[in-house]
C-alpha cells in the first residue's frame, strides 16, 4: 500500500474558503481522465463489438457490465487505503499516480482490435476493460474525494466543481466528435482511436497530480477503523444513500442513452456521422450553462436546481421519441434539453456529494471520504455499463442481428424499434425515478450549517476548520 508513517501536527491557522484559480484548474484537467474514460467505451465499445468484432449483442452487453462488478469490490477497498495513506503529497495524490501506471495501457489494449471475432474477442476486450477498470479505481476514487478536503464552504464546493465541469464538457466532445470520427468502422480506425485516447488520459492523469500540489486540505484525522465499519457506517447516511439512489437511477438512463446513442444515429437518421453532431447537441450547453447552474443552486438550493436538471432530461429523452415523424433537426433540439439537465446533474450530484462528506466528517469526526467515494465510484461505474447491458438486451428483445463491416445484414423492422425504444421510452422513466427520489434528499445548506454551528458550540472541530498537517517522519 502506499501508506506512510507521519507525525500529527495541529495547526492554528483556517485554510480560506476559496480555492484558488490554480488549484481548479490543476484539479479540474483530471476530468480529462474521469470523462473520456467513462464516454468513449460506454459510447462505442458495445458497438465495437457488435459490428466490427462480431459479438453477440447480449454477449457484447455483458461483457462490459462484469469489469464493473469487479469495481463493487475494489473500489471501496482503493477508498478505504487513500483514507489512511499519509505521505509528503497528501492521502489522495499519490493514488493517482498508481491509476496514471495502469489505464492508458489497459485503455489502448481495449480497442486493439485483435484478430478474433465472437466469444474469443469478447474476452479479449474484457479483460483488457477489467484491467482498465481496476487503473480507473486507483485514480477515480481519491480524485473525487478530493474537493470535500479542499473546502468547507456549501457553495465554494459547487463552485469550485464549476471549473471540473467545463473540462467534462470538453471531454465529452472529445468523446462524443472525436472518438467516433478516428474509429469510422473499421478496426485500424479503433485501434487509433484507442491509442489516441490513451495519451490523452495520461497526459490528464499526470496534470491533476501536478496540478493539485498546492491544494488547501482540511480532512479530519484518520479513520482507524476496519472496512467493515467504515461500509457499516456509510449505509447509516440517509442523505447518501438518497443521493446515491437518486444519482444511480440518472447515470443509468444516461449510461442507456449513451449506448444506444450510434444506434439512433445509423440506424434512426440514417447517418453514423449524426453521432457526433448528437454529441455536440449534448455538450453544447455544458459549456455555456455552467455558471447558470451554479446561482440556480444558491437560488433553488442544490435539491430544488437537481430537480430542475432531471426534469429537463426527462422532457428531452421524451420528446426524442417523436424523431422519426420530425426529422434530424427536431432530434437535435430534443438533445439540446438533454444537454441542459445533464449539465446541471452532472455539476451538483459530485457537489452534494462532497457535501454528504463534510457532514459525516462532522458527525462523526474521522476522514472517511474515501469510503463514500469508492462505494460510491463503485455504484456509479457499475451502473453505467449496466446501462450498455440493458441497452444490448432490448436490441436482443427486438432481434437485432450482430454483424461486421464486411458483411452488413438488414434488421427487421422490430430491431429498428427496439433502437429507438431503447434511447427515449426507458432513460425517460429512468430520469422520473431520479427525479421522485430526489424530492426525498434533504442535506440542505440550513441543515450543514446547523449542523456545524452545533459541532463548534461541542468543542468539536468543524468541516472548515484544519485538523491535520501531514508530512513524511523518518
Amino acid at each position: 500500500m502506499l501508506g506512510l508513517n507521519v507525525g500529527m501536527a495541529s495547526s492554528a491557522a483556517t485554510p480560506p474558503a476559496t480555492v484558488s484559480h490554480g488549484v481548479r484548474l490543476g484539479y479540474a484537467v483530471g476530468s480529462f481522465c474521469t470523462a473520456n474514460f467513462t464516454a468513449v467505451p460506454g459510447l462505442l465499445l458495445l458497438y465495437y463489438m457488435t459490428n466490427v468484432l462480431a459479438v453477440p449483442a447480449v454477449l457484447a452487453g455483458l461483457v462490459l457490465f462484469l469489469p464493473k462488478a469487479w469495481d463493487l469490490l475494489v473500489n471501496p477497498l482503493v477508498g478505504r487505503w487513500s483514507d489512511r495513506t499519509s505521505s509528503r503529497w497528501g492521502p489522495r495524490r499519490p493514488w493517482l499516480l498508481a491509476g496514471a501506471a495502469v489505464l492508458p495501457v489497459s485503455f489502448a489494449a481495449m480497442f486493439s482490435g485483435p484478430p478474433l471475432t465472437g466469444v474469443p474477442a469478447a474476452v479479449f476486450v474484457g479483460v483488457a476493460f477489467l484491467f482498465a477498470s481496476t487503473g480507473y479505481a486507483l485514480y477515480e476514487v481519491p480524485y473525487k474525494a478530493m474537493p470535500a478536503e479542499m473546502t468547507g464552504d456549501y457553495h465554494e464546493r459547487t463552485s469550485l466543481l464549476q471549473w471540473r465541469m467545463i473540462f467534462v464538457a470538453v471531454s465529452v466532445a472529445l468523446s462524443g466528435v472525436v472518438a467516433p470520427m478516428l474509429a469510422g468502422d473499421s478496426a485500424d480506425g479503433y485501434r487509433l482511436m484507442g491509442i489516441t485516447f490513451a495519451a490523452i488520459l495520461l497526459a490528464a492523469m499526470i496534470g491533476s497530480f501536478l496540478g493539485t500540489a498546492r491544494a488547501p486540505f482540511i480532512g479530519r484525522q484518520r479513520s482507524d477503523g476496519t472496512l467493515r465499519s467504515q461500509l457499516a457506517a456509510v449505509r447509516t447516511s440517509r442523505p447518501f444513500l438518497w443521493l446515491l439512489g437518486l444519482s444511480s437511477a440518472q447515470n443509468l438512463a444516461a449510461g442507456v442513452m449513451l449506448a444506444g446513442a450510434p444506434y439512433f444515429a445509423a440506424y434512426v437518421l440514417r447517418d453514423t456521422g449524426a453521432t457526433s453532431t448528437l454529441f455536440a447537441a449534448l455538450v453544447g450547453p455544458m459549456l455555456v450553462t455552467m455558471p447558470l447552474w451554479v446561482r440556480l443552486a444558491r437560488r433553488l438550493d442544490k435539491r430544488g436546481a437537481m430537480i430542475l436538471a432531471g426534469s429537463l432530461f426527462l422532457v428531452g429523452a421524451s420528446l426524442l421519441i417523436a424523431t422519426p415523424i420530425l426529422g434530424s433537426l427536431y432530434a437535435h433540439l430534443a438533445v439540446v434539453s438533454i444537454g441542459l439537465g445533464y449539465a446541471g446533474l452532472q455539476l451538483l450530484q459530485f457537489s452534494m456529494l462532497a457535501d454528504v462528506i463534510a457532514h459525516d466528517s462532522t458527525v462523526s469526526g474521522e476522514r472517511r471520504g474515501g469510503v463514500f467515494t469508492g462505494l460510491w465510484t463503485a455504484v456509479e461505474n457499475a451502473v453505467s455499463a449496466l446501462g450498455a447491458t440493458v441497452y444490448g438486451a432490448v436490441l436482443a428483445t427486438g432481434g437485432f442481428i450482430s454483424s461486421n463491416p464486411e458483411n452488413p445484414v438488414a434488421q427487421p423492422d422490430s430491431a429498428h424499434t427496439a433502437v429507438i425504444l431503447g434511447v427515449t421510452l426507458v432513460p425517460a422513466l429512468m430520469s422520473l425515478a431520479a427525479v421522485l427520489m430526489t424530492l426525498r434528499y434533504d442535506l440542505t445548506a440550513d441543515r450543514l450549517a446547523a449542523l456545524a454551528d452545533d459541532d463548534t458550540a461541542s468543542g468539536g472541530t468543524a468541516p472548515g476548520d484544519t485538523s491535520e498537517a501531514e508530512g513524511t517522519t523518518a
